[in-house]
């Protein structure tokens, strides 16, 4: 049965910032100081309501969706359709700032109910209308900007009403929960269940259930709840073929695990409308700590020790030298003196006795291996900050600063080989004066994640400036026989490296399920699948 659900109704974020207008500010000063001396300040404005192109549906396709839907749930007005253009990466943001709103949707419509859904893709089909669904609208690789050349206009498929946790199975220990949901919102609710999904990505105050699955999202504490797709165990879709149910018990030899077929699918494939995941108790005791190393070398090698002796914490995160003198693992102190050795977090979440006896094991080995543990400070303060950082890229997008985020992921053995590899492509396209760091996010036993970010003087123009950069990485990436993301998707900013990472068979495969389930191409067209 239901167990409950929030109103649809929800704060915004700003359609050319990041996260919440409240929160956005200029640089810090000692973040100002930083980078005036690194590349001057140039202060540019950006403009702060472009006109929205005119809806191009007729009276006809609007009327249908009314019908549908009710007059309330179909959106028309240029506020409601600008906040639904495109997502936050700096190509989305660098274009709303300078005015393209090229891909505006010709009209928002809510859905209330996987049914509902049902309907609109089957007006969509009838009427040749590409559907962008939408969730939070935090994707960096342009998922949410679909092609819409060859249809009759673009609608978005919001799904904020969508917010109900529709059951919790105590025994089994799982709960369903609707896409709508915002990450804050889904643990309010399973809160008050006494339970938590522990899943705490960047993105988390404004990403939701569904665009965690869309994606296959990777929280903060992953190393301890684990992705988000080993964290799902069924899921229902809305396809343009029909309904898809998928998970009908924990494990199964039952074929090929359809569930996977969806998870990371972006919307291409089908529309996710119900969530079934596994749950945890919320827990008693949080804390967190930093360790001191004497080089990323290091770092990176007690985590790897860490990981193959099953030790892992609920966080670990190492950020390598240059990361730690700028102290951007703690946002709110950006530019003030670091240090010149490299920062560890690690983080405990769990019963009082349980997270006591991890963290002594955990001790023990990372002081064995050189590590020094400087307290519960550092671990603080990286809490605290830990979904600041995109307000500081907006910040530096104002004083001219081009500045972008980019995650990959390889095996233990060759991650410094990677490492190397794309900070040289950075800065031999950026040049010398680029500033680019590093961290660890999320470690297995095989190997890790490396997540970089870029800062540089930005160009007159720095959109095709960032391109030629993201792809010098990406062909780095590739070249160095990693993968092109590890948790930020595909969209359409890396799918042209997805057939080289996957093959051509590979993609011809993902070219014929898009064509089973979506034969007539209306689901985010142009993104994740590889043209032929």
């Amino acid at each position: 049965m239901t167990q409950s659900s929030l109103p649809f109704t929800q704060s915004e974020m700003h359609p050319s910032r990041w996260g919440n207008p409240a929160l956005a500010g200029p640089l810090p000063e000692a973040a100002r100081g930083l980078v005036e001396m690194a590349f001057g300040l140039d202060e540019r404005a950006a403009i702060e309501a472009p006109a929205v192109p005119a809806c191009g549906l007729g009276d006809d396709v609007l009327s249908a969706l009314r019908s549908v839907l009710g007059d309330a749930h179909v959106l028309l007005d240029d506020d409601t359709r600008r906040l639904r253009t495109r997502g936050k990466s700096t190509p989305d943001l660098l274009k709303m700032r300078a005015g393209d709103l090229s891909d505006a949707p010709d009209v928002v419509v809510r859905p209330g109910t996987h049914e509902d859904v049902a309907a609109v893709l089957a007006l969509a089909i009838e009427h040749r209308l590409a559907v962008v669904p939408f969730g939070g609208g935090t994707s960096v690789t342009g998922g949410l900007a679909a092609r819409r050349d060859g249809f009759a206009g673009l609608v978005s498929l919001d799904l904020v009403r969508m917010k109900a946790l529709v059951e919790v199975d105590k025994v089994s220990m799982t709960a369903t929960l609707e896409p709508g949901l915002r990450g804050p919102e889904a643990e309010a609710l399973l809160a008050e269940q006494g339970l938590t999904l522990g899943h705490y990505p960047q993105s988390f105050e404004y990403a939701t259930i569904g665009g965690f699955a869309a994606t296959r999202s990777s929280g903060q504490s992953s190393a301890g709840y684990g992705r988000f797709d080993a964290l799902v165990v069924a899921l229902r879709v809305a396809t343009p073929r029909g309904e898809l149910r998928l998970g009908s018990s924990p494990a199964n030899a039952a074929g090929p695990d359809l569930r996977q077929l969806i998870l990371g699918s972006e919307g291409a494939f089908g529309v996710i409308t119900e969530v079934t995941v596994r749950v945890r108790p919320v827990p008693v005791e949080k804390v967190y700590e930093g360790w001191r190393w004497s080089s990323f070398e290091a770092g990176a090698t007690a985590m790897r020790t860490l990981a193959q002796a099953g030790l892992l914490p609920s966080v670990i995160r190492l950020s390598d030298e240059n990361e730690t003198a700028i102290n951007l693992a703690h946002p709110d102190s950006i530019g003030a003196e670091g240090a010149a050795d490299c920062l560890m977090i690690t983080g405990y979440e769990g019963e009082h006795d349980a997270v006591a006896a991890k963290r002594a094991a955990v001790t023990a080995v990372l002081e064995g291996l050189g590590g020094r543990c400087t307290g519960e400070e550092a671990g603080a303060a990286w809490a605290h900050g830990r979904f600041n950082a995109p307000y500081l890229r907006d910040a530096l997008l104002d004083v001219g600063v081009l500045a972008e985020t980019m995650e990959t992921a390889t095996f233990w053995s060759n991650r410094e080989a990677l490492y190397t590899a794309v900070k040289d492509a950075l800065t031999a396209e950026l040049g010398d004066g680029a500033i680019v760091l590093c961290h660890i996010s999320h470690v297995y036993e095989t190997g890790c994640s490396l997540y970089f970010t870029i800062a540089t003087k930005g160009d007159a123009d720095p959109l095709p400036q960032w391109l030629r950069a993201k792809a010098a990485a990406s062909d780095a990436m590739m070249a160095s026989g990693a993968t092109i993301t590890h948790h930020h998707a595909v969209g359409t900013d890396h799918r042209p490296w997805l057939t080289q990472e996957i093959g051509e068979l590979g993609a011809s495969i993902l070219r014929a399920v898009k064509a089973d389930l979506d034969p007539t191409g209306i689901l985010n067209p142009g993104v994740l699948i590889p043209d032929a």
